[in-house]
């Protein structure tokens, strides 16, 4: 009767064992492994980016190393599967920029369980026990790949989403310079505090640049003003005026005008008009120039 080393000693053998079979499918041919896991691939997405053989060769060669260097196939967050899970990212990042789904880059990954089985089933033929323990190796690491590529997908695609919004920001928050020392930020949408961040940071580095008197912003485009939007405006207006520079607010509509008023928001010391272009005319009359038609 075998005593409870003796048990833990055959239990870490045959696992041992199992690991070096996924090691001797990857040793024999690589390349053939590579070209099997490309057609059961296709079969689940016919359009394959062009660099998916080479980063599956990469992948597998990473996968060979850590086995090689005696990585347990269930311990796939361990140090010594680092070299893999740095292949799985740079995967995940590419198939995302390229605006694939993550369902789409994990069953990519998942396809290579099937030409594992089919070469543990040709090499065990005689030995049933040996092929399942070696298809439940296989699957505890190509699924734990899996699931590693499906979270970095996610945190990439969050990254895109959140650089694109922070453009789109940038984009819908320009600086126009009007006349000399004029400057106008036409905004449109709603105003947030990540907005107003953005709007403020710009006008004043445009302000220094253009060594610029008088900023109009223009708010025709912002649907609603309510007590968190005149806030944000108010704090512009201020930090403007830290700057040595004066404000104009322009696109006070009927409407907006009522609002402020129910509100109670103080606009008394800001000047403010109508249009854009009453906002200019009263720019150019601050800053001392004058316009008239001829004749």
């Amino acid at each position: 009767m075998q005593s409870g080393r003796e048990r833990l000693q055959h239990l870490h053998s045959n696992y041992i064992s199992m690991s070096s079979l996924i090691l001797q499918a990857l040793q024999q041919d690589a390349d053939g492994m590579v070209q099997a896991w490309m057609e059961q691939a296709r079969v689940a997405n016919p359009n394959l980016p062009k660099s998916a053989f080479r980063e599956a060769s990469e992948l597998l060669e990473g996968v060979r190393q850590a086995l090689d260097a005696g990585a347990e196939p269930s311990q796939f967050e361990a140090a010594a599967w680092s070299g893999p899970r740095r292949n799985l990212e740079e995967l995940s990042r590419s198939r995302a920029a390229q605006g694939h789904t993550a369902g789409d880059t994990s069953n990519f990954v998942l396809s290579l369980k099937r030409p594992l089985f089919a070469h543990f089933q040709r090499m065990q033929a005689g030995d049933s026990a040996a092929t399942i323990d070696a298809i439940w190796q296989t699957t505890l690491l190509v699924d734990s790949m899996a699931q590693h590529t499906v979270s970095t997908f996610q945190q990439a695609r969050e990254e895109i989403i959140v650089r694109q919004q922070e453009e789109l920001l940038e984009l819908s928050t320009p600086v126009v310079k009007l006349w000399d020392g004029i400057l106008a930020v036409p905004m449109i949408g709603t105003l947030d505090s990540n907005r107003t961040q953005v709007v403020m940071e710009t006008l004043l580095q445009k302000i220094v640049e253009t060594e610029s008197e008088l900023a109009i912003i223009d708010i025709t485009g912002v649907p609603t003003v309510d007590t968190l939007v005149a806030q944000h405006l108010l704090k512009t207006v201020t930090a403007i005026r830290l700057m040595g520079a004066d404000c104009i607010i322009s696109g006070i509509r009927p409407q907006i005008a009522q609002t402020i008023v129910h509100l109670g928001i103080d606009l008394k010391d800001i000047s403010t008009k109508a249009t854009l272009a009453d906002a200019l005319a009263l720019a150019l009359e601050k800053t001392g120039w004058g316009v008239g038609r001829r004749g």
